[in-house]
């Protein structure tokens, strides 16, 4: 599950989607409330405009009848606001009501108590804020309001109200209440259908952004997937192209990639095969006159005692240089068995402490010759590990030998470390060490660090690389580090039991005593 919501998360599609989703939201909702907002003033504008013109009218018709009800009886009076309130309220209903209050204006004395409110409308409807801008004002005032009545139903509404006098009565307010609710309704109804509309709109946009993103990226998923099984060794595959936009440019330029890189890698991998067999055939076929050769060689070094200094210092040489040449043989035929994949381990049990200070005694008078010594340190007086000694024999003979050859005249360190399920060998030398081009083409084929045809020290060239595939071959690791000046540090980490992995660097790689 974790694993789909991490594809999810981290698609090309979904972040488009999304981002395409959000926006348009975005502009759903901003595009959506100002029409909302513009629909909803301008209906409330119209019913508002509707309700001053017919307040106005009722207020004027109300006042038009009491001025000429001024010498008449308060019976009369009573008669001519029943017959204004009748006429102001006819044909209405609380959804669209339009009811009349009349309120006592403040300062007012007379005994006369005309104060009334039809259907049972609370006075309490009027907002004391409207009454005190009546109050001052000879036009009309409007204010929205919420419409109480006794059996406690709220209706939305507005209120306009103007001052009045009533013949023997004095001042008072009368205001002309309409009902909004059928507004109300008009307006929810259309923010709902806007609603409905954004969502589906939303929905739209998402569904076509998706179809658009997915006819899109089609073509590279292909590509990434056909790339994919490159990397794992397949080179049939290619693109289906069937348009001419530019995708099918990407597609042709693709397929074109695809075979010029199958050629490559097959030319390659011809070439590596030519270069394979012509090592492994040479390195088979010189073996038998070298054999020869060493016989003769040997013939002729038993019987230098009769041979003048010349000559016999010709016999020395020619053996050791045919000692050389048959390392090297040795060395181009391990090589051939690890390009063709078919190098093998012969695992035993084995102490690699013992192994290791068998390899320093067998190299002492080299580094005595070289002037140098070389020290052992381990923890523990015997460490088992199941291996192909013969290949990690070479491995240690390799390191020491190397560090030989750069220590110097300063001494040389081999540390040996271990745990439950790892071993670890470093030989460190204080000598010339590496920079750091060196520490990157250490362990390549044929590379010295003294590339010259007359260097004084150095092998062939082949002594790391194979002992950097000897490690690998027990699914350990050989590193090394060096600084100019400051020596070199090569660590050595094997697996105690064979078919296993390493699971920790017991010898960090940058060792802490820089000098010795």
């Amino acid at each position: 599950m974790n694993r789909i919501l991490w594809k999810i998360r981290n698609s090309l599609a979904f972040k488009v989607i999304v981002l395409t989703a959000t926006i348009s939201l975005g502009i759903v909702w901003i595009t959506g409330s100002a029409l909302n907002s513009r629909l909803t003033d301008g209906i409330k504008q119209v019913n508002l405009n509707s309700a001053i013109v017919e307040a106005r009218s009722a207020i004027f018709t109300a006042e038009y009848q009491l001025i000429f009800a001024e010498n008449q009886g308060n019976q009369q009076i009573q008669k001519i606001i029943d017959e204004v309130i009748n006429s102001a309220t006819a044909f209405t209903s609380n959804e669209n009501a339009r009811e009349v209050v009349f309120l006592r204006s403040p300062g007012n004395t007379s005994t006369k108590n005309y104060e009334t409110a039809t259907n049972f409308l609370k006075p309490s409807t009027i907002p004391k804020t409207l009454r005190i801008q009546v109050q001052t004002s000879a036009s009309p005032i409007f204010e929205y309001t919420q419409m109480k009545y006794s059996e406690g139903i709220n209706v939305p509404g507005v209120a306009v109200g103007q001052k009045i006098d009533i013949p023997n009565a004095g001042g008072y307010e009368m205001y002309l209440v309409f009902s909004l609710a059928n507004e109300k309704e008009t307006l929810d109804l259309i923010s709902r259908y806007l609603l409905f509309a954004g969502i589906l709109l939303l929905f739209l946009i998402t569904l076509i952004t998706w179809l658009v993103v997915r006819q899109v990226l089609k073509p590279v998923r292909d590509a990434a997937q056909i790339a994919t099984e490159f990397t794992s060794g397949d080179f049939r595959k290619r693109m289906q192209v069937t348009s001419q936009d530019e995708i099918s440019i990407l597609g042709h330029a693709f397929n074109g990639m695809a075979e010029s890189i199958e050629k490559q890698i097959a030319r390659l991998e011809n070439l590596s095969q030519v270069q394979q067999r012509f090592v492994s055939d040479v390195s088979h076929e010189l073996r038998t006159p070298l054999t020869t050769l060493r016989m003769a060689s040997e013939v002729i070094n038993s019987s230098k005692t009769s041979f003048d200094s010349t000559v016999a210092r010709s016999a020395e040489l020619l053996l050791a240089q045919l000692d050389r040449f048959e390392r090297l043989l040795e060395d181009l035929l391990e090589i051939s068995r690890f390009d063709a994949e078919v190098a093998q381990l012969e695992a035993v049990d084995f102490d690699i402490v013992t192994l290791t200070k068998r390899c320093v005694e067998d190299l002492a008078l080299v580094a005595k010759q070289r002037k140098t010594a070389i020290y052992v340190n381990s923890k523990e007086p015997i460490i088992l590990l199941r291996a192909d000694i013969r290949r990690v024999e070479r491995i240690l003979r390799n390191l020491l030998t190397n560090a030989i050859d750069h220590a110097e005249e300063i001494q040389i360190n081999v540390k040996i470390e271990a745990s439950e399920s790892d071993v670890a060998v470093s030989v460190r030398d204080f000598g010339v060490g590496l920079d750091k081009n060196s520490l990157f083409r250490v362990f390549d084929r044929f590379w010295r660090a003294d590339p010259s045809r007359a260097r004084t020290r150095g092998g062939t060239g082949l002594g790391l690389s194979i002992a950097l595939e000897d490690a690998r071959l027990h699914n350990g690791e050989l590193e090394a580090w060096g600084q100019p000046g400051r020596g070199a540090h090569f660590v050595l980490t094997l697996p105690r039991k064979q078919n296993q992995s390493i699971h920790s660097r017991l010898i960090p790689l940058k060792p802490e005593d820089l000098t010795p």
